[in-house]
């Protein structure tokens, strides 16, 4: 069974970028605009991770945290914050992981995900390239 991951941002782009990041990566992906479509969404699904913005509108990503943190089902729910320097990321210091959006997305969520699971994602992207290729000489 697939990880489960839960991209909140209210940046089109950006979660975009993020979910096909992690289904590249055999994570089933869910996304919302902000965290009260997120806690909707929560409700239906327990995702093994959580990637979410700081700043959004209806309910920022602190708010997010704090009401997931103040649930069992989901208060040790890795949680990686996606967000611009100028929301001080810094000091949220509730999250397991900072990815800044200045920044390449996709090298600083390979250093997340290998921080948080124990995997090397890197030799993870050279395995899945690798079966792609093989899968396209079978067909």
């Amino acid at each position: 069974m697939p990880m489960m991951a839960l991209v909140v941002d209210d940046s089109m782009l950006i979660r975009y970028t993020v979910c096909r990041y992690l289904e590249e990566r055999g994570y089933s992906v869910e996304s919302a605009t902000n965290g009260a479509e997120a806690l909707e969404l929560l409700t239906r699904i327990q995702p093994d991770l959580i990637v979410t913005d700081l700043v959004m509108p209806k309910m920022s990503g602190r708010e997010l945290i704090t009401a997931l943190k103040s649930k069992p089902e989901t208060a040790r729910v890795p949680i990686v914050i996606v967000a611009a320097r100028s929301s001080d990321p810094e000091s949220e210091k509730r999250a397991n992981y900072i990815i800044y959006k200045d920044i390449d997305i996709e090298s600083q969520i390979a250093k997340a995900l290998d921080e948080l699971t124990g995997k090397n994602c890197t030799s993870l992207n050279r395995e899945v390239a690798r079966l792609s290729e093989l899968q396209s000489r079978l067909r």
